[in-house]
């Protein structure tokens, strides 16, 4: 099933009436890669996604795979595959049928499309529940069941649009781990789309921040996370602060931010939130400016030296932890 499958947006746009949903977006999705679409509701993520499964017609520019440019095909002629937020699975079917639903609109004979079938329940892990209804089945059943039914087609391309925001938390975590494992096994590209920091950080090869219809910065999770290129996309990472000094703006992980005496820091501040949490206590303090920066103390070390709300201290980092980005 493993096709090397490269996708590229050129210049991509789409347009509702005279609002940009998507502002002239490119990027090369490499074969095989993990990546995921990640900002805030309404940046354009979603759009993009549909765009390249052919549910959503484009504005402007193309959508090429292995090539190829499948811009205008529909999209069962496209080579992508689509896993709904809903999971969208036919309730009056067994879970055998919803997943071979689309071999039969094929025209596939029914032995043939069962068989099929089974082997993609097989790789889900859902072969003992295959005579069962959707009504009989959990949350991540129903995700499996919407997984296999997504991979029957063999695509070289599979979209998803926040596929765990249904599921609890616990749950949401173990999805995860399937998901990445599931990528891994058939060597297909997997693109992702989710409003989550921590998913992506986990599942993702590639991270593509959106805001505002177009792409802030792509690349490495590890570099997106370490090296935000823009102060949008150092908060919306999170675990980082952005603090507007005299020479310009910076980020600097909470983590990096050392907790020192009053005067013996690079800045002092006023204490206004103290959060226990779990390994690390996590100290607010409001800086020169009004500014707010977040820093994060062993728990042991705050145990030994406990700060008080309205209580100020000093805040220092080294400067190998700074980081420049621009407004």
């Amino acid at each position: 099933m493993t096709i090397k499958a490269d996708l590229e947006l050129v210049a991509l746009t789409k347009r509702y009436g005279g609002t940009v949903a998507v502002d002239r977006i490119a990027h090369h999705f490499k074969p095989n890669v993990y990546a995921c679409l990640l900002g805030p509701s309404g940046c354009g993520k979603s759009s993009t996604l549909r765009m390249i499964a052919g549910h959503e017609d484009i504005s402007d520019g193309s959508i090429l795979l292995s090539g190829r440019d499948v811009s205008h095909l529909p999209p069962a002629k496209r080579g992508t595959a689509m896993m709904f937020q809903s999971y969208a699975l036919f309730p009056h079917l067994s879970v055998r049928d919803n997943v071979a639903f689309s071999l039969r609109m094929a025209g596939i004979d029914k032995p043939a499309r069962d068989r099929r079938a089974d082997e993609m329940l097989e790789l889900v892990e859902m072969t003992a529940l295959a005579d069962r209804k959707p009504a009989q089945l959990s949350g991540g059943q129903q995700q499996r069941v919407a997984l296999a039914r997504a991979l029957i087609t063999r695509p070289q391309v599979l979209l998803l649009d926040e596929p765990l925001s249904a599921l609890d938390p616990f749950l949401r975590i173990r999805m995860r781990a399937e998901l990445k494992r599931l990528q891994r096994e058939l060597g297909i590209s997997f693109i992702h789309v989710t409003h989550g920091q921590d998913e992506a950080l986990a599942l993702a090869d590639e991270i593509i921040v959106m805001n505002n219809a177009v792409i802030e910065q792509a690349g490495p999770a590890r570099d997106v996370f370490n090296k935000p290129k823009t102060a949008f996309v150092a908060r919306f990472m999170g675990g980082h602060n952005v603090l507007q000094l005299p020479n310009g703006h910076i980020s600097l992980r909470s983590d990096q931010m050392q907790i020192t005496d009053i005067g013996a820091g690079k800045i002092d501040g006023r204490v206004t939130g103290v959060e226990y949490q779990g390994t690390h206590v996590s100290l607010t303090a409001e800086v020169a400016g009004g500014q707010e920066v977040t820093a994060l103390m062993p728990d042991a070390a705050f145990l030994e030296t406990p700060k008080d709300l309205g209580e100020v201290i000093g805040l220092s980092w080294e400067d190998r932890a700074v980081h420049p980005v621009s407004a």
